[in-house]
């Protein structure tokens, strides 16, 4: 696309920005890209016209320079909403962000919609992933993310044709502006090969950083062929390790491609080099070679900074089929090969060696595209798009609506593990608390460790403490502990470690696989999800239920597995299998003015409708979303008034055609309320589905019958229900677990803050001692002279890889 912007029209007294994403010394590529958007820019309207928002992937942080300003610690949603108050009271303009999933904490990288549900100033968000075929929880979180940006901004037009189509984004919120490149003159590769001593050779390049995803195995497998016949090739793999790969498996997948190598002869012909470089060395690297490869594996990727580099210096191209591949190597400008097609592979690259004038059309055809890349050009079509958008914008009517829902509902408590770590010993919790003081007479049950493991994990998830890793070994040795050789599970275990029972409940099986599940998806390393993934496949293999709520809590367990391992058939079938046996006693048992599963309504009831929304989730088949939300509604109808959750009391429970129990009201039906609400909510994206997990939750705080809290903010212990008498003393370990997976499903909803004190406008006690946000404080390395910018010559440019 030619830009229309000829001078930059913003002086940089009038436009101040932030750019928010991960930035250098960082090694990845997005870093890379917003250091260069955000060079280019400032040189188009002024080196002090912006600062930096940085993201940090680890507690130190990183040695930043002095444009960033505010630091972010990913996992740590106190620090999104300090940086939304600083971003505010500051006197820039607008920010301008970068999103992938993976950069920021929460699951599906949600915690960065608390700070732009918090902000009062235009975001310009730039996509650098749109998946064609998203789950529900993906879909809808970059959907939430393009809500609330004034602008999105893409690098390939499929993204655009994905955004309406997938994530019904209207076509006026998005804009194509292509991947920035640097500016290079069009050069002969021999000019450069003598200073990588590979004068007089046929030069194949592929360079980034390494990880299994590159494809480099299929270039490896190639080669033999080719240099049987072409002995003057050599290709360099140049880039160091992903961070992220080397941090979990070390350099495991570089010793297996130098090993590859040796296997396949091929010492001679591969240059390994393990070491990140300068813009200006990796311009020569590039200039080098005759040939640049991308043999990715993901077809799903809509942006590549490496191939954007090689065309933009003209390289003739051979690369898969990936999505942004296809585009930018269309007419004429590459050649596309079949992902995993080692033959395809090894033809392409001969015909391009010995077919000289087709490479060097192929080189003239992608220098051309690249001309209307080059950072200077990008920029200044952004700088179109920021004073469009800046002109136009007016607070979002989501924003209102967020902002008037905060106002009116207030925040959420702190997510606090303080009692469960109270409850919990050696061994594992402590089924029970009187007056919130373990109660050992009573000793552990698999029950709570089952959902207390799903809980830690979801919690550590989203904050990486290590407290919470700490509970979930616990929780997880025990459960290896309780399992039988049939694959069932021990329930009840008395203080002095022996089991009480030959074999627990189905409940009690369901439950345990529902932790086991969390723990393959969520385990914190390989050897901890191995562990759990050996204890779910025994209880899997003889798996046989009968009851309702075994079922639905399997259902749990497996669609977290899934969430994993997607492709695991095994478990889907078992999932789709127990969702059709639901969905069968729906049928049988429902009439006119009884949607249910039963002929009673007892306890944990919203767990039904909840896993029909998983296994709707993860089949897709509309059948088990029309029954979970029905059934659902028929428990709203049953238990909400418009005002207050009146929910069915373990006191005679409610019959059809009876009297509903109104006491014995349980803390884990308004935590599964709170779930089942949040799922149909993230998949419907109804309205009245947010408004009812937020009266659920409530339940907790005092907006039930008794007006009488539940929820113990000094302590963070939840009681176990509402008698008649009034709030049940007890303060065990299933009521707080049931308490903490309602919290956790609504920490996930953008318009939520977290404090320590009074949520949603009732009163609480005040003085409580607020719990330090994990890791380093959001307002450190702030730089209050406001005075932007580092001059580039200062440090070391690095490029994105």
């Amino acid at each position: 696309m030619e830009s229309t912007v000829t001078e930059p029209r913003l002086p940089g007294s009038g436009l101040q920005s932030f750019f928010l994403g991960n930035y250098p010394p960082r090694n990845c590529g997005i870093a890379t890209f917003t250091y260069d958007l955000s060079i280019a820019i400032g040189r188009e309207i002024g080196d002090d016209s912006f600062g930096v928002i940085a993201m940090n992937n680890r507690i130190e942080g990183y040695d930043y320079p002095k444009e960033v300003v505010f630091e972010i610690n990913q996992e740590s949603l106190q620090d999104y909403r300090m940086a939304a108050e600083y971003i505010n009271l500051s006197r820039a303009k607008l920010v301008c962000m970068q999103h992938e999933f993976g950069i920021f904490g929460g699951p599906e990288g949600s915690h960065v919609l608390h700070l732009m549900s918090a902000l009062k100033k235009p975001i310009f968000t730039t996509l650098h992933t749109v998946l064609k075929n998203p789950t529900p929880r993906y879909n809808w979180a970059l959907r939430e993310v393009c809500q609330l940006s004034h602008r999105v901004v893409v690098m390939s037009k499929m993204a655009v044709d994905l955004l309406q189509e997938v994530y019904r984004i209207p076509e006026k919120k998005i804009r194509f502006i292509p991947h920035g490149i640097p500016d290079v003159p069009f050069v002969d590769p021999n000019y450069y090969k003598d200073k990588f001593q590979v004068e007089g050779r046929t030069v194949l390049l592929t360079f980034g950083l390494l990880n299994p995803n590159k494809g480099i195995e299929t270039v490896l497998e190639a080669l033999p062929q080719v240099v049987e016949g072409h002995p003057d090739l050599v290709y360099i793999v140049l880039g160091a390790t992903h961070p992220e790969v080397k941090r979990r498996s070390g350099e495991q997948y570089r010793i297996g491609l130098e090993r590859q190598v040796r296997s396949l002869g091929l010492s001679e012909h591969v240059i390994f080099h393990n070491r990140f470089v300068g813009l200006a060395e990796l311009c020569e690297f590039i200039g080098s070679c005759d040939m640049y490869v991308t043999p990715y594996l993901n077809k799903e990727q809509i942006a590549s900074g490496t191939l954007a580099y090689a065309m933009g210096m003209g390289k003739a191209v051979i690369s898969t089929p990936y999505w942004y591949a296809q585009e930018m190597l269309a007419d004429g400008r590459g050649q596309l090969v079949d992902f995993g097609d080692r033959q395809g592979l090894e033809q392409a690259i001969i015909q391009l060696i010995e077919d000289e004038p087709k490479r060097h059309y192929m080189r003239k055809k992608a220098y051309e595209l690249g001309r209307k890349m080059i950072w200077k050009e990008v920029a200044r079509e952004y700088l179109e798009l920021l004073e469009e958008g800046l002109q136009t914008y007016v607070p979002f009517p989501e924003y209102q609506r967020l902002a008037a829902r905060r106002q009116k509902r207030g925040t959420l408590p702190a997510m606090r593990l303080d009692h469960l770590i109270t409850l919990t010993d050696y061994t594992g919790p402590v089924q029970h608390a009187r007056y919130g003081i373990p109660d050992r007479d009573h000793g552990y049950s698999t029950d709570d460790v089952g959902r207390g493991l799903a809980v830690v994990l979801m919690y550590y998830d989203q904050h990486r403490d290590p407290q919470a890793l700490e509970l979930a070994k616990i929780y997880l040795a025990f459960l290896g502990h309780a399992q039988l050789e049939n694959g069932h599970f021990h329930n009840f275990m008395d203080f002095s470690r022996h089991f009480l029972d030959l074999e627990g409940s189905e409940d009690t099986f369901g439950r345990a696989l529902w932790g086991l599940g969390v723990a393959v998806q969520l385990g914190p390393n390989e050897n901890f999800r191995a562990f759990a993934r050996q204890l779910f496949d025994k209880a899997i293999s003889g798996i046989s239920l009968h009851y309702p709520r075994s079922m639905a809590y399997a259902i749990c367990g497996m669609h977290a597995f899934l969430q994993r391992y997607p492709g695991a058939r095994g478990i889907w079938l078992h999932l789709d299998s127990l969702a059709n046996e639901l969905v069968r006693l729906y049928r049988k048992n429902r009439q006119d003015d009884w949607e249910w599963f039963e002929p009673a309504v007892t306890y944990g009831n919203a767990k039904l409708p909840h896993a029909l929304l998983l296994a709707h989730e993860a089949t897709r088949k509309k059948e088990y979303l029309e029954v979970a939300l029905e059934s659902l509604d028929f428990l709203t109808r049953i238990q909400y008034d418009g005002n207050i959750f009146d929910l069915v009391g373990n006191e005679g429970w409610y019959q059809r055609g009876g009297e509903r129990a109104v006491f014995g009201q349980q803390a884990i039906d308004a935590g599964y309320l709170v779930e089942a609400y949040m799922s149909a909510y993230q998949l419907t994206a109804e309205e009245k589905h947010l408004e009812l997990a937020e009266a659920a939750f409530e339940w907790f705080l005092g907006r039930n019958r008794l007006k009488a809290p539940l929820y113990d903010f000094e302590t963070a212990a939840c009681a176990d229900g509402l008698d008649a008498e009034g709030v049940n003393m007890n303060r065990g370990a299933e009521s707080t677990i049931c308490f903490l997976l309602a919290l956790l499903a609504l920490v996930k909803e953008s318009v939520y803050v977290r404090e320590d004190t009074a949520a949603f406008g009732l009163t609480q006690q005040e003085g409580f001692e607020k719990r330090p946000a994990v890791g380093r404080s959001a307002a450190i390395s702030i730089n209050l002279s406001d005075g932007f910018r580092q001059s580039p010559e200062t440090r070391g440019d690095k490029v994105k890889q």
